[in-house]
């Protein structure tokens, strides 16, 4: 398995995986304008065949802060440790564009805080707020847990 930055001609799988997903109401929906657009925040992971086995994105707000957005694993390709790599990629790149604090709003927690994620408050990221979850139907509802790491 190998993990790079995302390229346009995986658009589309990355679509299908992220999408899966938010039909269960796990994650916000991505479209391929959406998608190429912010092409160069994702990263995937790859099986030997190229083929994509999940995704993950690095989104950079102000006040020295990003979030790590969007992870998806294949359900067929999960406990293997991939989403810990794609999530470990995404810290490594912050580190390397000078971030100090990564945040990420997720439903299984315990994943995060296995790799230094603790709970924080939600009001720090206004621009997040405003920018994404604007247009999220839980909007109002959030039931998503807040969790930062300081990678400085």
């Amino acid at each position: 398995m190998i993990i790079r930055k995302a390229k346009k001609s995986d658009i589309d799988q990355i679509i299908q995986l992220i999408n899966i997903e938010a039909q269960k109401g796990l994650m916000l929906s991505r479209n391929p304008w959406e998608l190429t657009r912010f092409l160069r925040d994702f990263c995937v992971a790859l099986d030997g065949q190229g083929e994509i086995l999940g995704c993950s994105a690095l989104s950079i707000y102000l006040d020295d802060l990003a979030e790590v957005r969007s992870l998806v694993v294949a359900p067929e390709a999960r406990k293997q440790g991939i989403g810990r790599k794609l999530v470990e990629f995404c810290l490594a790149e912050a580190k390397d564009l000078g971030v100090g604090r990564v945040f990420t709003l997720t439903y299984v927690p315990e994943f995060f805080q296995k790799i230094g994620f603790v709970l924080g408050d939600r009001a720090s990221v206004q621009q997040k707020i405003y920018e994404d979850c604007i247009r999220c139907r839980k909007f109002y509802a959030c039931d998503e847990i807040f969790l930062i790491k300081d990678i400085k």
